[in-house]
């Protein structure tokens, strides 16, 4: 027998007539007619070469070829079932799963603090593990599954294979040392096109759309660092005069560290990011990665945050 020509639905109507010893009842078990129920007992007889079963006054009682078959079709059945059709379960209490997010320094700073308190009463047993990947190497990392979600802005993930939710717009801003010794209660051109910044050039790529409406506009400032980091901000710009321009929630957590002030870009029509996150058509429907998405959008999906100055 060619296990390419079987109809895997006659074995739950084989198992139904061993069951039922009727094939009226075993038909009606499984929604069939009595007579589609007979042809396929037709098509069973000629694939094994057996009658299989025999109508006796007690029904219909199996050969020996049918009860050998009985217990190896049960089986059968059952593992199609309860494995390779069973709905995946997840707890969120339990399960110790590591989900893995691509972001930058800058979006540890932002994500993390929330994200992991929201996590500790919620999955305990969790494990976050985070990764800075270059841009083209994401694309693959989220297809593999190596990377499960990509959390900030990456403005390349646009493929169709790719899904991604708005979590809030941020602006841009301008940070320095709260004593500036140019700088006091606002910023204004003059001021951001003379004097010296500090950029940071991180894998992550919401710097390319400051410096590119910068170009656009035709304007340039002096650039006196170059950095690959956003962590280290804070502590550089406390004792130096460079001016940093981040988004705002980056601002916002540099002034929890060290004495700072930031002030909204004297740009008019200034830019700003959206903040996404992304994940791969492959997950979009796992149960796991849906829960911890939710967790995600439930915990930064905001309105727009707004230019504000800390003066």
């Amino acid at each position: 027998m060619n296990i390419a020509d079987l109809d895997l639905n006659l074995l739950r109507i084989f198992d139904a007539i061993m069951r039922t010893k009727n094939v009226s009842e075993a038909g009606a078990s499984l929604g069939l007619s009595q007579p589609a129920t007979s042809f396929a007992l037709a098509k069973l007889r000629k694939a094994c070469g057996d009658t299989l079963f025999v109508r006796t006054p007690r029904g219909m009682q199996p050969t020996p070829r049918a009860q050998s078959m009985a217990e190896p079709v049960r089986h059968i059945l059952s593992v199609v079932e309860t494995e390779v059709f069973k709905v995946s379960e997840f707890n969120p209490r339990t399960t110790e799963r590591t989900f893995v997010f691509s972001m930058t320094d800058i979006g540890e700073m932002v994500f993390l603090p929330k994200l992991l308190s929201r996590l500790r009463e919620e999955a305990p047993k969790i494990v976050i593990k985070t990764v800075t990947i270059p841009a083209a190497q994401l694309e693959s990392d989220l297809e593999s599954g190596a990377v499960d979600i990509a959390l900030g802005y990456f403005p390349d993930l646009k493929k169709a294979n790719f899904y991604q939710q708005r979590l809030f717009n941020s602006s841009f801003v301008c940070v320095m040392r709260a004593d500036h010794p140019v700088v006091h209660k606002r910023l204004n051109l003059k001021q951001f096109l003379t004097l010296s910044h500090a950029v940071v050039r991180a894998e992550g790529r919401s710097q390319e759309v400051v410096e590119h409406f910068l170009m656009r506009n035709g304007l340039s400032r002096p650039i006196g660092l170059h950095i690959p980091h956003f962590m280290s901000v804070p502590y550089f710009l406390a004792n130096t005069d460079y001016l940093v321009t981040v988004p705002l929630p980056a601002a916002v957590e540099f002034a929890k560290v060290t004495p700072l002030k930031f002030f909204e870009l004297p740009l008019k029509n200034a830019p700003g990011i959206e903040l996404r996150q992304h994940w791969h058509a492959r997950f979009h429907r796992d149960i796991a990665s849906k829960w911890m998405r939710k967790i995600v959008y439930e915990c930064f999906s905001a309105p727009d945050v707004k230019p504000l100055s800390n003066r």
